[in-house]
C-alpha cells in the first residue's frame, strides 16, 4: 500500500463561507497515482470543517442561516464561555462540530467515487486568516 499527503491552504475573507474544494482534491489524487483506495480530507483547524454535499447556492445559504440560528455569532463573553479567554469565536467551534471535521471518499479506477451531486466543501466559520486542510490518500 502507498500513501500520498498534501496540505491545501485556504484564506476565506468572510467570517463564514463554503468553498468547493473538489477540483483541488481531485488534482492531489491524480498526482498520487493511486487507483484504488481511500482519500481522507480533514480540516486542521477547530473553527473550520470539511463536508460532502450538493454544490447548490440555495443550500449553502440555508446552511448559513441554520448554523447562525443554532450558534449565532456573539463576540461577548456572555453567550459563550470560550470567549471569556479573550477569543471571539465561540460560535465557530460549535458550527464546526455540527458540520464535521473530515470526510473519507472511496477511490475507484483512479477517481473519487461520488454519488450523484456529491462534492467536497471546506466550511469556514472564523475566516480572515490562512488555514490548512490535510489530504491523505491511501491505496494501490
Amino acid at each position: 500500500m502507498r500513501s500520498h499527503t498534501e496540505y491545501l491552504t485556504f484564506n476565506v475573507h468572510q467570517r463564514m463561507d463554503f468553498v468547493n474544494i473538489t477540483p483541488e482534491v481531485d488534482h492531489v489524487l491524480k498526482e498520487s497515482g493511486i487507483q484504488e483506495g481511500l482519500c481522507l480530507v480533514n480540516a486542521m483547524h477547530i473553527t473550520a470543517s470539511v463536508f460532502i454535499n450538493d454544490d447548490e447556492p440555495g443550500l449553502h445559504e440555508d446552511y448559513k442561516k441554520w448554523l447562525e440560528y443554532l450558534a449565532p455569532f456573539d463576540a461577548s463573553p456572555q453567550r459563550y464561555h470560550h470567549n471569556r479567554s479573550g477569543e471571539d469565536n465561540g460560535d465557530a467551534h460549535h458550527k464546526r462540530q455540527i458540520m464535521g471535521r473530515e470526510v473519507v471518499i472511496a477511490i475507484t479506477n483512479g477517481k473519487l467515487d461520488f454519488g450523484p451531486w456529491e462534492q467536497i466543501f471546506y466550511g469556514e466559520f472564523d475566516g480572515r486568516r490562512p488555514k490548512r486542510v490535510l489530504v491523505k490518500i491511501l491505496g494501490e
